[in-house]
């Protein structure tokens, strides 16, 4: 797997320097960028981590002795390169807020409760026809201090590996029809309607299951004209 975006592909990723966005001003390159020729070790390996995955490492809610609290989701989708071909054995994880929409991390201190049973990480590998599957729960909104009143849309982080140093793209899902869409500068900096679109889920009533949990199709295409838009492209 590859992940090379062509020039013509990157007005549908969000630009490193987006005004509304604070934390982008500190953190936007201020000068010319040097471009340093890959090595054959950055092209070629390691493999990060794709035989450690556990057959439970996809299932949020069975990781602790007791249910998370919230809305049992099933997050599911297809890696694809440019041709909708799937990417076979392509690491994928994810990680996110639980339902009161809290971090398992030193930094929140968002005043809402963490859940015993629910640290929100998961990983997956695709299978031969590039297929991922994850079980969860809905995260929920959270307010952040980019601007008075901001909260952030329920969304879900992906982390998508290939077999390389170089090849690793981050990205989110949200859900559909969130009404924090047009107040969200992070999710606005994708200012291609069409690819900002792509990052949004699909609602799946074939995929839920019946009295058990809602499922959302979300597909990863790697690059092209329909790439799918990424946090470090």
């Amino acid at each position: 797997m590859t992940l090379i975006y062509p020039v013509e592909s990157n007005a549908a990723h969000a630009p490193r320097l987006s005004p509304g966005y604070k934390s982008t001003i500190k953190r936007a390159p201020q000068k010319q960028r040097i471009l340093m020729p890959h090595t054959m070790s950055e092209l070629t390996g390691p493999v990060y981590g794709h035989e450690t995955v556990r057959p439970g490492d996809h299932d949020l809610t069975t990781m602790h002795a007791g249910e998370p609290l919230g809305e049992r989701i099933i997050v599911h989708g297809t890696v694809m390169d440019e041709d909708g071909r799937g990417v076979p054995n392509t690491l994928v994880e994810l990680w996110q807020a639980n339902a009161c929409g809290r971090y398992v991390h030193v930094w929140d201190q968002h005043p809402a409760p963490l859940d015993p049973n629910f640290t929100g990480a998961g990983r997956a590998v695709t299978d031969d026809k590039g297929n991922y599957k994850f079980v969860t729960i809905k995260p929920g909104a959270y307010p952040w201090g980019n601007h008075h009143n901001a909260w952030r849309p329920a969304h879900i982080h992906f982390s998508v590996f290939g077999h390389s140093f170089v090849s690793r793209l981050v990205t989110q899902m949200y859900f559909p029809n969130d009404p924090l869409f047009a107040y969200d500068p992070i999710f606005n900096s994708v200012t291609d309607e069409k690819a900002r679109l792509r990052m949004v889920s699909e609602f799946d009533l074939d995929v839920t299951e019946p009295g058990w949990a809602l499922a959302y199709r979300f597909n990863i295409v790697l690059r092209g004209r329909n790439a799918t838009p990424t946090e470090n492209h």
